[in-house]
């Protein structure tokens, strides 16, 4: 299977299927078109038992995904309906990654921002470059971060260093990041591109099955606990989006000011 679109490519490449998101102009925003193709492109490598790994990269030598488009907020992410909409849809192409049955690893190299390192972070292994960076921004734009997202972070940094960095909204470098345990894997643009070749043969070298239940196993210590009412929760990240700092942070983007926030 190999597809093209504006901004997903989707390629097969021997034992690994490739998802590339393609709009390097903009740093690879994430955009409503490239959440909804994430899930019938897994789907599609999910169903071909030759693709052992799935690799998610960025376009160009910039970004991974830089976050989410936000020209496409005023559209896409204003009123209830939209919002609702387009959580739905990110939600759902979210836990298609984060559930997938195969491996899946994420070749991050540059700006790693946002929706990008919730996406990094769906995936099982990340490998980044040294001149990559990471961050979770939401507090600067007044938007809600769903509870899936934030489980995804503490699970991987713990709540700690969760806290910091959600609450700061700072940008970390690829060795902070990896000190974290933000990623696992760091090396050098001189031998990036090995680092990951290595790291790819070597899982689609092993067994299919016993990477796939692993997977499983590891996932259910990972889950959201019985007892946290998750409508509750996405009720409590929907007044993010009602507030009036969502509005002021769309528009103090759009002006390219820094938005002046109140609480309300």
């Amino acid at each position: 299977m190999n597809t093209t679109d504006n901004e997903l490519i989707v390629e097969k490449r021997g034992a690994e299927g490739w998802i590339t998101f393609n709009n390097p102009a903009k740093h690879n925003a994430m955009s409503f078109d490239m959440w909804a193709g994430l899930v019938p492109a897994l789907a599609a490598f999910e169903a071909d038992d030759d693709v052992r790994v799935v690799v998610l990269t960025g376009a160009g030598e910039k970004a991974f995904v830089s976050g989410a488009n936000i020209s496409q907020f005023d559209k896409l992410r204003s009123s209830a309906d939209a919002v609702a909409e387009y959580e739905r849809v990110g939600e759902g192409a979210q836990n298609a990654l984060y559930n997938y049955s195969k491996p899946t690893v994420a070749r991050i190299k540059g700006y790693c921002l946002g929706g990008g390192l919730n996406i990094a972070l769906c995936c099982d292994v990340r490998i980044a470059c040294d001149n990559s960076s990471f961050s979770i921004p939401a507090g600067k734009m007044g938007l809600g971060y769903r509870i899936t997202a934030i489980r995804n972070l503490v699970t991987v940094v713990g709540p700690a260093n969760a806290l910091d960095i959600f609450l700061s909204a700072r940008r970390l470098g690829a060795e902070e990041a990896l000190r974290m345990g933000l990623i696992q894997h760091l090396a050098n643009e001189e031998t990036f591109e090995q680092t990951v070749r290595e790291y790819l043969d070597r899982l689609a070298s092993n067994a299919p099955l016993t990477l796939k239940v692993g997977k499983q196993l590891i996932r259910r210590f990972q889950e959201v606990p019985s007892e946290v009412d998750m409508e509750e929760m996405r009720a409590l990240v929907m007044t993010c989006f009602a507030s009036e700092d969502y509005k002021e942070g769309r528009k103090a983007f759009a002006e390219k000011r820094t938005p002046v926030f109140k609480g309300r």
